[in-house]
């Protein structure tokens, strides 16, 4: 990891592992971009500077020659100075004008990357900053840059500094700008719904603007923070790859601009739709950060990069590498209907078979035997359980389990203690009538008392109970946008206000519960993104836990998340959801491929039962390391035909699992061999399963046809240990 400055050049060489990011101070102090791609040499690269046409007559103020700021590759766009691209920024000074310049004005070169205020990033090293400022103005923002010798990524934001003897508006406030080389792209996003969140589309894009966003005040199922280009063509293994994942939980946008001269600008952050922020004088905004990453080796590697740097980086320390439980869950099981004793016959059900932490699912505080009352009275509901939970809790240690307990912080029902006290802590319009989502509305936590009610309330019930695991649910999006108090010029600031309070709940919370495991939900996978990972080293995948469904669900998840972030349960069959039958091998193997659990009423279980399930555990007690810390290497695409096969290899090749499934079995066999990936052609590997010594070379290139199970949905797994 390198960051240089040429002062002859005015070039900064940004150098990690993989990859080489290069701009350039121009004669006129703009932010010259000039390079993205593989590892280059500090050399003089002025040369590859190329322009096209000059379609945009508009000089650069106060120039009479040089060209527009329209034609050069950017670092940060502008608005009302000739630049006609999207603007990264847009403010309103004190007069109503809204030209803003911001041009080179010092950088510095720090020892290690400093922390966003009240935000959620990476980690890091030597990092970069870029002070701009307006020399009419004084209005200033600040450019980070991090790389990292351990992945092929780049850590982006921008602060917003108002150097003015007024306040100003800003109206967009993005965190990041970049030119991409010229060439023909294809764009990768991850749309999605509930139980179907993170599928994958890909589209050709050249021209015009490709935008990928959410309004709900949360990063949501229905579209990902995350934006990838790639070159036309490119596959698994081969093609440039530039990826954009914000590090952000709330409303968000990733934009692709193609120009008319053909290249592609990328730029994005908090959406500005509904959005302003009031900066006083003196005042500061810190945008969320952007992970960009770079792959010359198609989207596996890409997504390999995002693995490594969200492992190695950001995801909470004291469990990234740790063991995760292997919980059984009540939910699916028991939804509402459930008391002390139902819950004891339940943890009974799995002892022996390894399970090693019970979790009480929704529906054991507050008046709460439905969804329709009871969020926000946090105390425990007695006459429900016939007994206190603190009995039942040394019960189920008894049998050798960790306890752990469903919490919903940010939400409340009508018909519960809090809102009959509290009204105004509901966001909402008080001449509206509000939105009901799962019959429940959310707690406007924007505000600082009821940020400190929930804290106080939510850490009495984890300070007074012996609870290990803490799943944190978020059932419902914005949809009023209003905090009542604030002022009405400052009502825009709600949605990133609401991110702020999140993470601040997070933080007080987490951090005042250091040996509880925390682990998200939001109506499944619907607050998936890389800022929730700082505070909960796993999420629920999905509320869909068919096997079949979560083929593409769990594809789609790795495009940019590691295995061990995705929640994985196996469930009853029928599927809860998709009414589907598959087999018990075949859930076991699908969710193997994360942090897994059972979900389901274990007091049925007969001894067979607790046998296959034992041996179910013991199987993923032995590749638990590789779905921690191993490598992915994804073979068959679910979402391009019958099959879907995944390799994950531990970091040093010497272990490797193969899952392979088939969606449809036919009475014709097709035949469909696979290829291992990601091994050491030169080692030596045994294969239980083939019972063979073989070559990683022949394993990775001869292939073989897996032995599926008869009839449709079958799973069957490879193991290649290095022979030492």
């Amino acid at each position: 990891m390198a960051i240089t400055f040429c002062e002859k050049t005015k070039i900064f060489y940004l150098s990690g592992k993989g990859l080489t990011y290069a701009f350039q101070i121009n004669s006129f102090g703009y932010l010259e971009h000039l390079y993205f791609g593989k590892n280059i040499p500090c050399e003089d690269i002025t040369y590859v500077k190329a322009y096209g046409a000059n379609t945009n007559p508009a000089q650069i103020p106060g120039h009479m020659r040089g060209g527009t700021y329209n034609q050069y590759p950017a670092e940060i766009t502008f608005f009302g100075t000739g630049d006609y691209r999207e603007p990264t920024v847009e403010i309103i000074n004190n007069d109503g004008d809204r030209l803003t310049e911001l041009l080179y004005d010092s950088h510095e070169i720090l020892p290690v990357k400093p922390k966003i205020n009240g935000m959620p990033s990476l980690d890091g090293g030597e990092t970069l900053v870029v002070h701009l400022k307006d020399k009419i103005t004084a209005f200033a923002c600040d450019l980070y840059y991090t790389v990292y010798d351990d992945a092929s990524v780049i850590a982006r934001r921008a602060v917003y500094k108002n150097g003015t003897a007024s306040a100003v508006k800003l109206n967009r406030a993005y965190s990041f700008a970049v030119s991409l080389p010229e060439q023909q792209y294809e764009a990768m996003y991850l749309p999605g719904a509930w139980a179907s969140e993170r599928q994958i589309v890909r589209t050709d894009f050249s021209k015009g603007i490709l935008a990928v966003d959410s309004k709900r005040g949360s990063s949501s199922a229905s579209m990902n923070p995350f934006l990838a280009l790639l070159s036309k063509g490119a596959t698994e293994t081969s093609g440039e790859v530039f990826g954009a994942n914000l590090v952000y939980s709330s409303s968000f946008v990733l934009k692709a601009e193609g120009t008319l001269e053909g290249r592609i600008n990328m730029l994005g952050g908090i959406n500005d739709f509904d959005f302003s922020w009031k900066l006083e004088s003196g005042e500061e905004l810190e945008t969320p950060e952007v992970v960009l990453a770079y792959s010359s080796e198609g989207i596996g590697a890409m997504s390999r990069a995002y693995h490594d740097a969200y492992r190695n980086h950001l995801i909470n320390k004291r469990y990234v590498n740790k063991k995760r439980p292997i919980v059984i869950n009540n939910w699916e099981g028991t939804y509402f209907d459930f008391n002390g004793e139902k819950l004891k016959r339940i943890a009974e059900g799995v002892k022996g078979t390894g399970i090693d932490t019970f979790v009480l699912d929704d529906g054991w505080f507050g008046k709460r035997d439905n969804d329709k009352s009871g969020l926000g009275d946090w105390v425990v509901n007695e006459k429900k359980m016939g007994e206190p939970l603190s009995s039942v809790i040394e019960y189920i240690n008894s049998l050798g389990l960790k306890f752990g307990l469903w919490f919903e912080p940010e939400m409340i029902s009508e018909d519960s203690d809090i809102f009959r006290a509290h009204p105004d802590y509901a966001i909402g319009v008080s001449n509206r009538p509000r939105c009901y989502t799962r019959n429940q509305y959310m707690l406007d936590i924007t505000r600082a008392e009821v940020r400190d009610y929930v804290v106080d309330s939510v850490n009495a019930i984890l300070k007074t109970h012996n609870i290990e695991y803490v799943k944190w649910d978020h059932n419902r999006n914005v949809t009023e946008s209003f905090s009542f108090g604030r002022d009405a010029d400052r009502q825009q600031e709600f949605a990133h206000r609401y991110a702020l309070g999140v993470y601040d709940l997070c933080e007080r919370i987490v951090e005042a519960n250091p040996d509880v495991f925390f682990e998200g939900c939001s109506g499944g996978g619907g607050r998936f993104d890389p800022a929730m990972f700082y505070y909960f080293p796993q999420i629920w995948t999905s509320d869909n836990s068919d096997a079949e469904a979560r083929t593409k669900i769990q594809y789609g998840t790795s495009i940019v998340y590691p295995l061990s972030t995705m929640s994985c349960h196996v469930s009853e069959s029928p599927n809860h959801q998709e009414k589907r039958v598959t087999t018990n091998n075949t859930r076991a193997a699908i969710a193997h491929l994360g942090a897994t659990g059972y979900e389901l009423d274990a007091s049925k279980f007969t001894d067979e039962d607790r046998v296959r399930v034992k041996g179910e555990v013991d199987e993923y007690n032995y590749v638990s390391d590789l779905v921690l810390n191993g490598d992915l290497y994804r073979i068959d695409n679910p979402f391009d035909g019958n099959f879907f096969t995944v390799c994950v290899v531990s970091k040093d090749k010497s272990f490797a699992e193969m899952v392979c499934y088939r969606r449809t079995g036919q009475v014709s066999r097709q035949i469909n061999k696979v290829k291992a990936a990601g091994l050491d052609e030169n080692k030596i590997y045994f294969v239980p399963e083939l019972k063979k010594n073989l070559s990683g070379r022949t394993l990775m290139n001869a292939g073989w046809q897996p032995g599926y199970p008869q009839g449709d949905f079958g799973a069957v797994k490879y193991h290649f240990v290095e022979v030492k």
